[in-house]
């Protein structure tokens, strides 16, 4: 769903739970298997469009490689500590994971955890590809009102 250009690369996790794919518009996006919406976006300024992405076996890394022939070696949860860590460092990861999960739908915690910085031409696109969505919907809602009932059927946006 998050990608607004063309997608050329993907790679599940060894989990099996995630997937990460590469895209023409120049992002990472790892998507949980489950959910219709990336968990995280990775972007670079120089980085070109994607040709290949592969999340390494230990599970702790994804490589991606572009047009400008650079590898890169992005963490898979980026606000993950790399190393061994301390007992008191593990206690407060622990509840401060607990707090986000308890206050987790509270709108402006919920705002914040969604919130992803993304460039500005793939900003851009989202807000045209938003109107077009929003344009063919309320057509359809339009066109449902004023013919017979059940002649317009709905049709979910996955299938």
């Amino acid at each position: 769903m998050d990608h607004v250009s063309a997608v050329t690369d993907i790679d599940y996790s060894p989990t099996g739970k995630e997937f990460v794919s590469g895209s023409y518009d120049r992002t990472i996006r790892i998507f949980e298997c489950d959910k219709g919406h990336s968990r995280d976006v990775y972007h670079t300024k120089r980085m070109q469009r994607l040709t290949s992405v592969k999340w390494t076996l230990d599970n702790k890394y994804i490589l991606s490689g572009s047009d400008e022939m650079n590898i890169r070696v992005w963490k898979a949860r980026a606000s993950e500590k790399l190393g061994p860590l301390k007992p008191r460092e593990r206690d407060a990861l622990n509840y401060s994971e607990a707090l986000k999960e308890k206050y987790g739908t509270h709108p402006q915690i919920r705002r914040i955890k969604r919130h992803r910085h993304v460039p500005k031409h793939v900003y851009n696109a989202q807000k045209e590809l938003r109107t077009i969505k929003e344009k063919v919907k309320r057509k359809e809602s339009n066109r449902r009102a004023h013919s017979k009932k059940g002649e317009v059927p709905y049709v979910p946006e996955r299938k």
